[in-house]
């Protein structure tokens, strides 16, 4: 756990000190859809409304919003509440107020990165993304692997198709320009840690 939380640190120095904005920008220039993401940052609203600005005249865009749509905010807190709530009829208390627990302290270490990290600007044809400017972490990143471990918890034999729904939420995050590699594996790193948080302590 230790060397996860060092890792995660040295990884919100490096990219607040630049260090990686030629691998995002490479990113940006060769890996993701060109007609998406990170004009504006994030409203509220589009934490709270999974859909709300999906381009429906994208193919990519309607599939990467309904994939991704179970580790937004507010559909992951019904999920996790769900998983929290059935762990807790079967008897496994702490376990359900650990991932209860880890589910808040993601969130949170996510809006205060946010808040006190910004990345040098990264740019699409000369436009600045300033979406992408305090992104780091990725919070459907974390939630997903939130979510996928604590359905595997709660429901074993859901294990492999959790696993698979976060991998292919992680993949869609980049290619239709809604997070960076840089916000992508800050997002790992901190989930990585807050699963073995909840499970030492479940």
């Amino acid at each position: 756990m230790l060397g996860a939380a060092a890792a995660f640190a040295a990884l919100s120095v490096l990219v607040a000190a630049g260090a990686l904005t030629r691998l995002d920008q490479w990113a940006i220039d060769h890996a993701m859809a060109r007609g998406h993401g990170a004009g504006t940052p994030p409203t509220l609203a589009d934490a709270l409304v999974p859909l709300l600005h999906t381009d429906f005249g994208s193919s990519l865009s309607v599939v990467a919003s309904v994939v991704t749509a179970p580790a937004s905010l507010l559909v992951s807190l019904l999920l996790m509440g769900a998983c929290c709530v059935t762990m807790h009829r079967h008897g496994r208390v702490r376990a359900a107020y650990a991932w209860a627990t880890v589910w808040l302290a993601g969130n949170a270490v996510e809006e205060l990165c946010k808040a006190a990290l910004v990345r040098p600007a990264l740019y699409r044809q000369g436009l600045h993304l300033l979406a992408f400017d305090s992104s780091f972490p990725s919070g459907h990143t974390i939630r997903s692997i939130l979510v996928a471990a604590a359905l595997a918890t709660t429901w074993p034999a859901a294990r492999l198709w959790g696993a698979a729904w976060a991998a292919a939420s992680l993949v869609l995050l980049e290619a239709d320009a809604a997070h960076t590699p840089s916000d992508i594996a800050g997002g790992l790193l901190l989930a990585g840690l807050l699963v073995a948080a909840a499970r030492r302590a479940g």
